[in-house]
């Protein structure tokens, strides 16, 4: 569908080609003069007004159902999925069913990112493997569902199954894919794609070499990823962000601020040339990402002062509203400078709610250091109020007992630390550890029982295990292992 948009003059030849060999009259729809009603669904799809395209889809199937095609079905789906509506999503599937467009492709991936976009990556699937001839658009669609949905794993799996298949990624395919890669630090099979690209000679566009950038940042090859981004002529605020947030997160707080600082730099030479008349470069604004990123690189930085005149910047300069995510990032700057009691007090003062994770990382806090003021009975109720209130936001953290529990211990206060350990009544979840195998992603969990490959783990544990043991027997160790 993307290449006929693209050369219309070829398009309007196979169209021809399929009304000559008697097709179905729901794959005629691309040569028709589009309705009047098509043309409003697609008005208000194009101001981002939901709520009227569902509506005016209403009003039509109820006076005048002869006006619906597929056009007016998938303006419909995409409302839905902006909407993240799945009940009414279900409806517009069993319109589809109904008039009888099942088998027009992109009716089939409108509704994978229906269900997807709604959180139902089961039921994408499931559309997905109902599709009888899979193409590149359906392939893509399904990988993306995964991604969006937090299963990277499985992306990259379909994606590998996509190439057995004989269908070669584009470069929105390998973008997806890179995502994947991304997200579980997937290093070897980020590079086994770069190095596809090469090969291939895709078109690498700012979209793709963004998601390389933030590939290589996120998979530890920070020094990789730079390369690119200096090798990068245009950037926009995307590539900028990648790189500052992937220095952030490396610990580089030095380089990340400084690459903010060019991007700044970099936005008033654009002001001036504008102002001059010329227009070489454009203005690259910072998002809140590009501030997480600046804050969390303060944070690592111990720069408070600084990090304060950033947090305030975002509204005062960017018009930006920062989110708990940015609150979070301030918490957690005061609590590694030590500074508990402000901490505490800039939790209090929140616009928003404070989250789980705000509470905790004061918590964590109190943990490692004392505040700088040297205030106890400040300290005491700091500890007190940061578990009062996740035991109101989640109740079944093992963690946080655990922590109050040292608390109470370093301070002498042998009853409360009882009192807190006797309220742990199961263990806190296993954390889960990933290595790649080639190709291949493997998750493992402590005591883990269900494993697919439990038996021949396990085989191999054995057998490593009377190895070593044989080991210390041959060297005549005192003491063999256990």
């Amino acid at each position: 569908m993307r290449f006929l948009r693209r050369f219309p003059s070829l398009g309007r030849r196979v169209t021809k080609l399929f009304a000559t060999n008697n097709q179905p009259k729901a794959h005629l729809h691309t040569h028709l003069k589009p309705p009047k009603s098509n043309q409003t669904l697609k008005r208000y799809l194009q101001s981002s007004n939901t709520s009227k395209v569902l509506l005016f889809f209403r009003i039509l199937l109820r006076k005048n159902p002869s006006s619906i095609d597929s056009f007016s079905l998938m303006f419909a789906l995409k409302a839905c999925t902006l909407k993240s509506s799945l009940v009414e999503g279900k409806q517009m599937h069993a319109l589809v069913i109904n008039f009888g467009f099942e088998p027009i492709i992109f009716l089939q991936t409108s509704l994978i990112s229906m269900y997807s976009a709604t959180g139902n990556v089961a039921d994408a699937h499931n559309m997905f493997d109902e599709i009888p001839s899979k193409n590149l658009i359906s392939w893509t669609s399904v990988i993306s569902a995964y991604v969006d949905n937090q299963r990277p794993n499985k992306a990259l799996q379909l994606f590998r199954q996509m190439q057995m298949d004989d269908v070669q990624p584009d470069i929105v395919t390998v973008t997806v894919a890179l995502s994947a890669c991304a997200d579980l630090g997937a290093l070897d099979m980020g590079e086994w794609i770069h190095a596809y690209i090469r090969h291939r000679g895709l078109d690498t566009d700012l979209c793709l070499n963004n998601s390389l950038i933030n590939m290589y940042s996120k998979c530890g090859e920070i020094g990789t990823a730079r390369r690119l981004f200096d090798g990068t002529q245009k950037k926009d605020v995307t590539t900028w962000t990648s790189m500052i947030v992937g220095h952030a997160l490396h610990g580089q707080a030095e380089e990340a601020l400084q690459l903010f600082t060019e991007m700044k730099e970099t936005n008033k030479r654009a002001r001036k040339n504008k102002r001059n008349g010329e227009h070489e470069s454009s203005l690259v604004l910072p998002n809140d990402v590009t501030f997480m990123g600046v804050l969390m690189a303060c944070s690592h930085a111990g720069l408070v002062e600084e990090g304060k005149q950033h947090f305030r910047s975002m509204k005062e300069d960017y018009s930006l509203r920062p989110r708990i995510s940015h609150f979070g990032c301030m918490v957690d700057l005061l609590c590694r400078a030590g500074l508990l009691t402000e901490a505490y007090e800039f939790i209090l003062k929140m616009p928003v709610r404070p989250n789980a994770v705000v509470w905790r990382t004061l918590l964590g806090a109190c943990s490692l250091q004392g505040d700088s003021n040297g205030n106890g009975n400040s300290n005491i109720k700091i500890y007190s109020e940061a578990r009062r209130q996740l035991l109101e936001l989640e109740p079944s953290h093992v963690g946080d007992n655990v922590i109050m529990s040292n608390l109470y211990a370093a301070k002498g206060m042998w009853d409360k630390k009882m009192l807190v350990r006797n309220q742990i009544k199961q263990r806190r979840d296993p954390g889960c550890s990933s290595i790649e195998v080639g190709i291949d992603i493997k998750e493992f969990v402590a005591a883990d029982d269900q494993h697919p490959c439990m038996p021949q783990i396990y085989e191999i544990l054995d057998h490593l295990t009377r190895t070593m043991r044989a080991s210390d027997c041959a060297l005549g160790t005192d003491t063999p292992m256990e």
